[in-house]
This record gives structure tokens, C-alpha cells and sequence, in this order.
């Protein structure tokens, strides 16, 4: 695979997470609480997000730790600009940045973190580090947006597991271990999926259905952990920002023991001038 095993049937894997979901709450937010010109993608993976909010004319910044995954990315955003050309303003520059030190060329007016991806950081000084860079790399009144899965969730998940799909082209066994003082998950994956047809567009996962077709195994590693709400509220007020909003699950209400998702907007107070 010309990718990262992993990062190459990612979209794959995630075809039915939410994105309209994260892009219309994004949307609602900006309503509310101004609306960007440019975007900070925090842990953008391969460009789900990104990719749309640059169609729509905004200046985006992608920034992901992994090299696979921006390659994709890379790949996804010369398809769709042969396919349909960005709004006018838009674009997107992809970045190989680590979240708690991300640095732009520019402030920008929103910076934001979906799909859990903070959770990812399982030392409370990243949180901390997290977001005094993030504070810092706004403008005066820009909003950070991000959605954390709550302790609630990861018990949850430990309870339920394993999980199991089996697809025609992909299939995996998932474990979870649960560590409930720390509130810290590690989910074990083993993947199998059909190797991919090398004419397919690039950067997008398409199995080889030949007679011969071999599957590939892809073993991941992945560690969340959980912060209670409130704790994450003080870490935002702490690296400087003035007004902090909760909501949950995609909904503008505030979150309580079943909620799922967690979502902050954080506001950096405005200077004059």
C-alpha cells in the first residue's frame, strides 16, 4: 500500500461516523459565537472535516501527527479540486504538527478538535500544554471547538466489548481493557481487509475483487482516557480563556450522566485595537 496500512482503510472503517453531524454543529457554533475565515484542524486525520469546510471558502489548516494519514489527505484534496474547485478564499494547507505544540504562520479565527482526539492525550500536563498552545495560536475573540468522549462512554465501551464486524472487504476483532482509576481505555484491533486494486483514485481505499485477492492483517493500538467535564473546564479558564460553553451529543444542551460526547467552545477574550 502506497500508505500506512491503517491510515489507507480509515475512511473505510469510519464511512459511518457522523461528519454531517460535527460540520452542521460546527456550523451553529459559528453562528453563535462569530463566524472564521480561518480554521485550525486539530488531529485532522485524513481530512474528513477539512476538506468540506474549505469547500465551503474558509482557509483551513490540517494538522495531524501521522505522516499516513495526511498523505491521504493530500491525496483526497487533489481529487476533489479535479472534481469541483474550493468556494472562493478556500483552501487547505495540510501540516505535520503535534496538538500540544502546533504553529501557524498566521492566528487564526477558530481552532478545532473532533472525533475525540484529545482524548488521546492521557497525562493531564498534554491537556494542559493542549490548550495554552491552542490559546495561543488565536486571535483576539476566536473560538475553540472541540468533543471529548466522556468517562461515562469508555466504561461503557468496556462493558459492551468485544466488538466484532465482519465485511466482505474489512473485517476486525476488537478488545478493550479498561483501567478504572485512571479512567484510561486501551482497545486492541486486528484488522482485516482485502488488499486494495492499485487503479484505484488515489488515497481512496478500493479492494481488489480478483479471484487470488489476499486479505491483510493491520494490529492497532489505540489509549483514550477521560477527564471529568468539569476538571477540562478549569484547564480552558486556566491557559486563559474567558467564556467556556458545555453541550452534548450534537445537541446544545448541557451534558449530564448519559451523555456520550462531550462539547466544548472555549472564547479567547477580545482586545481592543
Amino acid at each position: 500500500m502506497p500508505y500506512g496500512q491503517f491510515a489507507y482503510v480509515y475512511d473505510r472503517l469510519m464511512e459511518d461516523m457522523p461528519y454531517p453531524q460535527w460540520l452542521h454543529f460546527l456550523a451553529k457554533c459559528w453562528e453563535m459565537y462569530g463566524r472564521p475565515r480561518t480554521v485550525a484542524d486539530l488531529g485532522c486525520g485524513t481530512g474528513n472535516l477539512s476538506i468540506p469546510l474549505a469547500q465551503t471558502g474558509l482557509k483551513v489548516y490540517g494538522i495531524d501527527l501521522s505522516e499516513d494519514m495526511l498523505a491521504v489527505a493530500q491525496s483526497k484534496t487533489e481529487y476533489q479540486q479535479r472534481a469541483f474547485s474550493f468556494a472562493q478564499g478556500g483552501s487547505v494547507t495540510w501540516l505535520k504538527q503535534d496538538l500540544r505544540e502546533w504553529e501557524l504562520p498566521e492566528p487564526v479565527d477558530s481552532a478545532i478538535s473532533c472525533c475525540d482526539c484529545l482524548n488521546y492525550l492521557t497525562e493531564e500536563e498534554e491537556i494542559a500544554e493542549a490548550f495554552r498552545q491552542t490559546y495561543a495560536g488565536l486571535k483576539s475573540g476566536g473560538t475553540f471547538i472541540f468533543d471529548v468522549h466522556t468517562p461515562g462512554l469508555l466504561k461503557a465501551y468496556a462493558e459492551m466489548q468485544p466488538f466484532v464486524l465482519n465485511g466482505e472487504d474489512v473485517a476486525y476483532i476488537w478488545t478493550s481493557d479498561f483501567d478504572e482509576e485512571r479512567c484510561e481505555i486501551e482497545h486492541e484491533l486486528s484488522i482485516f481487509a482485502l488488499e486494495p486494486d492499485e487503479e484505484a483514485e488515489a488515497g481512496v481505499y478500493k479492494p481488489l475483487r480478483k479471484p487470488g485477492a489476499k486479505y491483510i492483517r493491520i494490529d492497532e493500538t489505540h489509549i483514550q482516557r477521560a477527564y471529568p467535564l468539569d476538571w477540562l473546564e478549569r484547564q480552558l479558564r486556566e491557559a486563559g480563556f474567558a467564556e467556556v460553553h458545555q453541550y452534548a451529543d450534537f445537541k446544545f444542551k448541557r451534558p449530564d450522566e448519559h451523555t456520550e460526547r462531550a462539547f466544548f467552545v472555549a472564547i479567547k477574550a477580545k482586545t481592543e485595537g
